[in-house]
């Protein structure tokens, strides 16, 4: 997993530990929502957290391949939890950068590692360049990235990951041209993400689900900044960064929801999300300053070149948050 740790980055990675089918290889770290080293912090932090402190933690760039680095302390908190102060963790990150952890890793077991971002693409686009060979040695990549068709969360055409780094988007999606088509990354855009809208409900339930004796209240009513009293440390943890993302939602007139859009695509990363995708031929602009990061899907070959995607086209939101409380329910119970 390759993200920039961030709230809904969070969420997925505590899905992905909630899962005894999942081995994590390794947990790369790439500037996005806060900076790379504060990323990795929060990795190794929440690997604890989970118990898993046997997983590696890497940094890899500090910087987009060619625009200086926009983070968004307003969207996931100054440290990129929202509320929840997770304890330091008790050791620090590999010394093996990220690139060079993805390259040995895809080599030393070819056509058994499925690669998640969902951060901007940075990480993924040097590891391309370190060994062109990835499409073929990986058995498949998830991306939660860009929107199609549908409004941007960034500008009104860009998605936040895309537009942080659109030059490492474009030669990512560049080197999976001519792959066949079970090779192709599947895109978790925005059309999709989107609807996988968390609820003061499913903070509750998953309380419920991890055994909490007393009901767990993150209410629009409440003042801002309340924080968890749950006796379950996860429970706790997660509660007090989804109110940080609900918060953040009503301010900007969404509603008190959290779009956790990279517990999407975890699901999908792990095969426990159904979904649709279509082939679509994908092109990132990186030059006209307005557009900076727009993401445009040809899906009936109009351009004349080869698919180079599969872009999540539906889902089914309620089965996702029913899969969602069930495990992070028993991870917490597993963890008390």
């Amino acid at each position: 997993m390759d993200c920039d740790t961030g709230i809904d980055d969070a969420l997925a990675l505590v899905y992905l530990c909630s899962q005894p089918h999942v081995e994590l290889v390794a947990v790369t770290s790439t500037p996005g929502n806060v900076d790379a080293d504060q990323v990795a912090q929060n990795n190794l932090a929440l690997l604890e957290l989970c118990g898993r402190t046997d997983v590696p933690v890497a940094i890899g760039a500090r910087k987009p391949l060619q625009i200086p680095l926009v983070t968004t302390p307003e969207t996931h908190g100054p440290q990129g939890m929202g509320y929840a102060e997770l304890p330091k963790a008790r050791r620090g990150s590999e010394p093996t950068d990220a690139v060079e952890l993805w390259v040995e890793a895809a080599r030393a077991r070819p056509g058994e590692l499925t690669a998640l971002v969902t951060a901007p693409l940075t990480n993924f686009a040097l590891a391309l360049r370190a060994e062109p060979r990835l499409p073929q040695l990986l058995k498949s990549v998830v991306i939660m990235g860009g929107s199609y068709y549908y409004q941007g969360n960034t500008t009104p055409t860009a998605e936040w990951n895309t537009h942080v780094d659109p030059h490492a988007a474009a030669d990512v999606f560049a080197a999976f041209a001519r792959q066949p088509e079970a090779r192709l990354p599947i895109v978790c855009s925005l059309e999709t993400t989107e609807r996988i809208e968390m609820r003061p409900e499913h903070v509750a339930a998953l309380a419920e689900a991890a055994g909490c004796s007393a009901p767990e209240l993150v209410l629009p009513e409440h003042p801002r900044g309340q924080r968890s009293t749950a006796p379950s440390a996860l429970v706790r943890q997660v509660s007090d960064m989804l109110r940080f993302y609900f918060e953040f939602h009503r301010d900007y007139d969404q509603g008190y929801v959290a779009h956790v859009h990279d517990y999407f695509a975890a699901s999908v990363a792990a095969g426990t999300a159904w979904y649709a995708a279509r082939t679509a031929t994908v092109h990132v602009e990186t030059e006209a300053p307005r557009l900076l990061g727009t993401t445009v899907a040809d899906y009936r070959g109009l351009w004349g070149e080869a698919p180079n995607a599969r872009i999540v086209s539906d889902n089914r939101p309620a089965e996702a948050f029913a899969e969602l409380v069930s495990a992070l329910g028993a991870l917490a119970r597993r963890l008390d």
